[in-house]
């Protein structure tokens, strides 16, 4: 290639860029626009059903060479940056910065979305339910360790509804200032961290003190410290904190993945590719149970997840949570609903809303 063609080729480009330049700021007026009408009628900015149904469709305009994972990561950014336009939007989420909640937030509201760190899952919940966030976002599930019990006693409770699900990667690493594995003397990180790096850690590190932390952002903040700690915890916190990386995607399952739930008010709407997430319970008889969980069957719902959950002034009672595909408004989940009220001693929708895109 000679230089002419090369230069000729980053003319173009620069053309292409002040072409897209304009159309941005042509789509920004627009929402500028819709914005101002959403306030009018008190419809909420945050749409994550109109978010999927355009990622959706994008995915049908797309003949590369972008693929579709880059497209969703651009236009995620191009969201953010509408939203932003619109109104302020304040997302919690539990920290502090770089931790994987973190990340998860930034994945899925971009980074025009002003994202506000909780102590605690308890805290997240707080923040919405008290107006002080427009939205929450905390861990529910993991792949390898299972549920996360704080998110789900506060879904007992909470009057907030599930707007939306994310899934997450969950690739953690080994950092430190130590310069070989053999000087590390302690490990810091959160208990969930640890348990899905044991086996690598029982391999590589099998005499390092492991330290528990409030999260894996902390640990990297305690390893900076340690002159012979090291820190399981997320790039982006290696990044933050100056430390170098050590060993990477150290999880023993290479597929580890964190289920992340959208908490705010109001509901998200129907996109023809949803999940609603229920709470029920059931009278203290045999079969109970399973005359709840027949009522799937007979409406041909796919029932995705279910799990019982101790009620903690009543020993040996149990309340279920349960996902199963289709929207609130689909008549065969209405009736699904409906059916399972009368078999049921308690029933809670926490949400429906669009299906997650999990990583394959």
């Amino acid at each position: 290639m000679t230089r002419l063609s090369l230069e000729k080729l980053r003319k173009d480009m620069k053309r292409i860029d002040g072409e897209i330049l304009r159309l941005l700021n042509e789509r920004a007026a627009r929402s500028v626009e819709i914005g101002q009408v959403k306030r009018s009628g008190g419809v909420d900015v945050y749409n994550p059903a109109q978010e999927f149904r355009v990622l959706e469709s994008l995915k049908g305009y797309n003949s590369g060479p972008l693929g579709d994972a880059a497209v969703r990561d651009i236009f995620r950014e191009i969201f953010s940056s509408s939203r932003a336009l619109q109104a302020p939007l304040t997302v919690a989420y539990l920290g502090p910065e770089a931790s994987f909640s973190h990340l998860a937030a930034l994945d899925h509201f971009g980074r025009s979305t002003e994202l506000l760190s909780a102590a605690t899952i308890d805290q997240v919940f707080d923040l919405v339910e008290r107006g002080k966030a427009s939205l929450g976002i905390v861990p529910v599930e993991n792949s390898t360790e299972g549920s996360v019990g704080h998110t789900l006693r506060r879904l007992i409770t909470t009057p907030l509804n599930i707007r939306a699900e994310v899934f997450l990667r969950i690739s953690p690493c080994l950092m430190s200032l130590c310069s070989r594995k053999e000087d590390i003397r302690r490990v810091y990180s959160h208990p969930q961290a640890f348990a899905q790096c044991r086996g690598w850690l029982r391999e590589y590190l099998p005499l390092a003190e492991q330290c528990e932390t409030i999260s894996t952002s902390e640990a990297g903040t305690r390893a900076r410290r340690d002159p012979e700690g090291a820190a399981v915890g997320s790039r982006l916190s290696a990044t933050i904190h100056g430390i170098p990386i050590l060993a990477e995607d150290i999880a023993d399952n290479p597929a580890n993945t964190t289920r992340f739930l959208v908490i705010g008010k109001g509901n998200s709407e129907r996109t023809g590719r949803d999940k609603t997430s229920i709470l029920f319970g059931t009278p203290h008889v045999p079969g109970a149970l399973f005359q709840a969980l027949e009522t799937f069957a007979l409406k041909e719902i796919n029932l995705l997840r279910i799990e019982s959950y101790p009620l903690r002034d009543r020993m040996w009672e149990y309340l279920f949570f349960a996902d199963f595909t289709g929207h609130r408004e689909d008549e065969p989940v209405r009736t699904c609903l409906q059916d399972l009220a009368g078999r049921t001693t308690f029933i809670k929708i926490l949400g429906s809303y669009p299906r997650g895109e999990e990583p394959t």
